[in-house]
């Protein structure tokens, strides 16, 4: 058994002291440059976000796979001498300092021990031991713990330990893991076995193994690896208290460091450099295999694999490197040794793959090997293209053509070109695209011919017996090769490679203009980044069948399939797995596609990369967002800001490793823009958001074009200041309102004053008026009543006079009573109009009799304007009635009520209006025209219609006399 190990030892050692491959395709550094400002890095952790934490010597970092953020004194680190930072299942990270000023960091802030007192109680004499159990913290110190400290949500708890309790001369004990469900501490010494402590109970129980002093025991899961200078030892803890052990190594070299990996493969940092990587996981229960050597010129502090298998190391003195799963799976599934070379031609010859470099020098890779081939020593032209068939390969350099054959190894330098392109034209012949003309070599006979001379032509492709297109530095032409006659065909366009896809049907690659897809005649398709092509400069084209073909460029490989006229196209880079993005040609041989790069050679097969996600498996981080001059980093709070600070500014991560911080953002503010936009910045920037409720979505998007399976989305508020508020817009609408309404109603009631006003002295003139008419009135009734009295005492009748003189005495008095009335009821009226009438019959010796109606529903208290029908009687009596000789004169005077209106008639049987003459027509108009402006002022100071009507009965009634009807409405009492 002992020989068996020695033996297995001796292979280990063998394979660890051959040369190994200490720079790894792919990898990435990590350093200064890139804002790493620390070289000397410790642990390594990822946190629930997916964010990378790396402790230093000059503070803790944060990388989101754009930006390190670095935390430091300023940023309230007591102690910058980070070792590690713990992530914790709630989100905090705790803080491991050198040596106590213990810390943590939630919500964008980190607290230490003068912020929270509680971290004042963890104190240690040496850098302690860590263990996360969900958002629990237990930490104790390895050499004779006294205490366990559990951190849990910003508390501290101390469990006290005993370990030593009721021992007189206890030896030192060594704490090497903790299992915390079960709360035992695992314990050695230099002289007994491992003992389990039960930090409850106090209570120990003895192990099985033994681990001598100076081992050193690392652990994850179930699995326990000792170390001792160079020799390791490999247990699995089967229960609680037996450990079985696995398989023990041995080397020639002290290791300073073990890791175990999430995936349980085994990592051992050696103490001069480099690492020792096993590709088998402890799970599988097998021996572990000859191990991988790495990183040879770097001493690795720590190794971690993150959740998308990615590796990480961190180095002393040269920062941390990292390497995508892909580019590290490539590199330990093929380990070919020289698999770094330029690559800048690419060509297949049965099973093998010929390789050109950017120097005199190329390589055949078979058998998962690369055999090199010096082509000429010491010389720095590169390869332009590579010709293969058979066992003959023909290398176009750019300053000279060699032919090799592969099975008697010969090599044949054959004429020097400035060489632009090498094609297969015949089948024992090539032609040579060069800056002085087209040319066949026949490789059989090692002959030449000239097509064309004293041109430079780059490409070329026979697409019929003696015709061939040919690409000249900005067209391409239709050549006949016996003619020699040459006609353009494409202009503008600068093709570097021409494939044929189907009869008919060719596919060119450009060199700024994409791919053209075009027949014997014209263009079919021009494909273009529009298109979903990663650039419009490509190289080189690959067929894969009619239908789909390759295309090489400097940002990657593109795959492009042609079906029912649609076109499909998936863009691969480094994230896939190419050993760079510059990528000079292609070849497929079965599943399988070897790029051509500018690091090495890639070997990817076609199914895998096509099964690859089509979303990338992450989404945005919103790390925090700042309103104003407020920046909020718990985002499980509501996100509010006030106008006028209302600019917003969201501050993003993407951690998507692989695409090596060539990473977008696709965003908008539902709410604000329903429109999609991009950015390449970190920090989206919203300046003066309106009042609202919105959200803000974004998508990261990845190097290859891969965008976050979903969106990361944010709800928060911009509220307005009190004048933005709609109640009180609603208010400022209502005093608005209120005030332009007081505004109105005030314009109108100055109006309405102004009218008032003006009625008033309208009316005071209107009064005036009516007092001056009846001014005028009055002396015409007093004149009419002296001419009677005159004629009485004409006629000597004294008798007459006397009672004349009586009833006119009557009549003055109330004459004068009532015209300082404006008015007067019915009954008076009747009375004032019976007197009046007595008194012209007493004058006229009875020519004419007189009646007075009064109708039943009209009440004699009603009033009426006072004086208004005396005048109408008289002009009856005197122009009617008075001048009749041949009948007796009747005047009527009646008071109705019909339809709401008073209707008052005089009506007489006298000559009638129309036979009256001249001169009483004239006096006639001047009584009339007193009464009409009389009505007129009644109108317009009492706001009631009074209408007069003058009717000639002769027309009318077909009988003498006059009829006059007053009517006045509305008529109330």
């Amino acid at each position: 058994m002992k020989n068996i190990y020695v033996f297995f030892s001796f292979l280990f050692i063998l394979f660890y002291s051959s040369p190994s491959f200490a720079q790894i395709p792919g990898l990435v550094n990590y350093s200064e440059e890139s804002g790493l400002n620390s070289s000397y890095t410790y642990r390594l952790s990822q946190d629930t976000n997916g964010f990378i934490w790396i402790g230093s010597d000059n503070g803790l970092f944060r990388f989101d796979g754009t930006e390190f953020k670095q935390y430091n004194k300023k940023n309230g680190l007591k102690n910058i001498d980070v070792l590690s930072c713990i992530p914790m299942s709630n989100g905090e990270n705790f803080i491991m300092p050198f040596l106590n000023d213990f810390a943590y960091f939630k919500n964008g802030s980190i607290i230490n021990s003068d912020t929270n007192k509680e971290l004042k109680k963890m104190k240690f004499v040496e850098n302690p031991t860590a263990l996360i159990d969900k958002d629990s913290l237990f930490t104790y110190s390895s050499y004779n713990p006294k205490d366990m400290y559990v951190y849990s949500n910003g508390k501290v708890r101390i469990i006290p330990l005993f370990i030593h309790q009721g021992e007189s001369h206890p030896d030192p004990a060594y704490a090497f893991s903790y299992d915390i469900p079960n709360h035992l501490l695992y314990l050695s010494d230099q002289k007994s076995k491992v003992e389990a402590y039960n930090i409850i109970t106090k209570t120990k129980t003895v192990c099985n193994i033994s681990l001598p002093l100076g081992y050193s025991t690392y652990k994850y899961g179930d699995f326990y690896i000792s170390k001792y200078d160079g020799n390791v030892d490999i247990y699995k803890l089967e229960n609680k208290f037996y450990f079985r052990k696995l398989q023990s190594l041995s080397f020639n070299e002290k290791i300073h460091q073990i890791i175990i990996d999430k995936n349980y493969r085994v990592w051992l940092c050696l103490d001069k450099g480099g690492i020792l990587y096993f590709d088998q996981s402890l799970l599988s229960g097998k021996k572990l295999a000859a191990p991988v050597q790495l990183m040879d010129d770097y001493i690795i502090n720590d190794i971690m694999v993150d959740r998308d298998n990615n590796v990480w190391f961190s180095t002393r003195n040269n920062g941390i490197y990292f390497i995508t799963d892909k580019f590290f799976k490539n590199y330990i599934h093929l380990p070919i040794k020289n698999n770094s070379s330029y690559i800048t031609a690419i060509a297949k010859s049965g099973s093998k793959i010929i390789l050109g470099y950017n120097q005199a020098k190329s390589g055949i890779f078979s058998s998962n090997r690369i055999t090199d081939i010096i082509l000429e020593k010491n010389r720095k032209i590169e390869h332009k293209a590579i010709f293969s068939k058979g066992s003959t390969i023909i290398f176009g350099l750019s300053l000279s053509l060699i032919q090799y054959n592969t099975s008697t190894g010969q090599k044949i330098i054959l004429k020097n070109y400035s060489l632009k392109n090498l094609l297969p034209y015949t089948d024992d012949s090539v032609l040579i695209c060069s800056s002085s003309g087209l040319s066949v070599y026949n490789f059989i006979t090692h002959t030449y011919s000239e097509i064309i001379e004293g041109e430079r032509f780059y490409t070329a492709l026979p697409y019929h017996r003696d015709s061939l297109f040919v690409g000249t530095f900005k067209d391409l032409y239709k050549l006949n090769s016996k003619t020699k006659k040459k006609t353009l065909f494409l202009e503008g366009f600068y093709i570097t490679d021409i494939k044929k896809l189907r009869n008919n049907l060719y596919v060119g690659s450009t060199n700024l203009n994409g791919i053209l897809i075009f027949n014997n005649r014209k263009i079919i398709k021009h494909i273009t980044e529009k298109d979903g092509l990663s650039t419009y400069q490509v190289k080189k084209i690959e067929i894969e069948n009619e239908n789909v073909f390759w295309a090489s460029t400097n940002s990657g490989l593109s795959r492009i399939e042609l079906r029912a006229g649609k076109i499909k196209i998936n863009n691969f880079t480094q994230t896939d797995g190419l050993p760079s993005n510059v990528v000079s040609g292609c070849v497929i041989r079965g599943d399988t596609i070897y790029a051509g790069t500018s690091k090495g050679l890639g070997i990817l097969p076609i199914s895998n990369l096509l099964a690859q996600q089509k979303f990338i498996n992450k989404k945005v981080i919103i790390n925090s967002v700042s309103i104003g001059d407020k920046e909020v980093f718990n985002l499980n709070e509501k996100i509010t800001g006030q106008t006028p600070n209302n600019n917003v500014i969201f501050n993003l991560s993407f951690p998507d490793y692989s695409s090596q911080g060539k990473i977008t953002y696709k965003y908008k503010i539902e709410g604000l823009d329903e429109g999609w936009q991009i950015s390449n910045s970190p920090q989206i920037i919203f300046n003066s958001i309106p009042p609202g409720k919105y959200i803000f979505k974004v998508f990261g998007i990845g190097y290859n074009g891969k965008q976050s399976y979903t969106s990361s989305n944010l709800a928060f508020e911009i509220k307005p200041q009190f004048w933005q508020t709609w109640w009180f817009k609603l208010l400022l609408i209502l005093v608005g309102f209120t005030i332009l309404t007081a505004l109105i109603t005030l314009y109108f009631q100055k109006k309405r004053n102004k009218k008032l006003e003006n009625l008033y002295y309208e009316k005071k003139i209107a009064e005036l008026e009516l007092q001056a008419i009846k001014a005028q009135i009055n002396p015409h009734f007093i004149y009419n009543c002296l001419n009677s009295i005159q004629f009485l005492l004409y006629k000597k009748d004294y008798k007459e006079t006397e009672n004349y003189l009586d009833i006119f005495s009557q009549m003055i008095r109330k004459t004068l009573h009532y015209s300082e009335k404006t008015f007067m009821p019915i009954k008076e009226e009747i009375e004032y109009l019976t007197l009046y009438i007595n008194m012209e019959q007493l004058r006229l010796k009875d020519q004419f009799n007189y009646t007075i109606t009064l109708s039943e529903q009209v009440n004699e208290n009603w009033v009426i304007p006072s004086l208004l029908i005396q005048p109408f009687v008289e002009n009856a009596i005197k122009h009617g009635v008075s001048n009749l000789t041949d009948r007796t004169g009747n005047i009527e005077i009646s008071f109705e009520y019909i339809n709401s209106f008073l209707c008052i008639t005089i009506e007489d049987n006298g000559v009638g209006i129309g036979k009256k003459s001249e001169s009483m027509s004239k006096t006639n108009s001047f009584g009339v025209k007193l009464s009409q402006k009389r009505i007129e002022t009644f109108k317009q100071l009492f706001e009631t219609n009074i209408k007069l009507e003058i009717h000639d009965l002769s027309e009318k009634k077909q009988k003498p006399g006059t009829q006059i009807i007053i009517y006045i409405t509305p008529y109330e009492n």
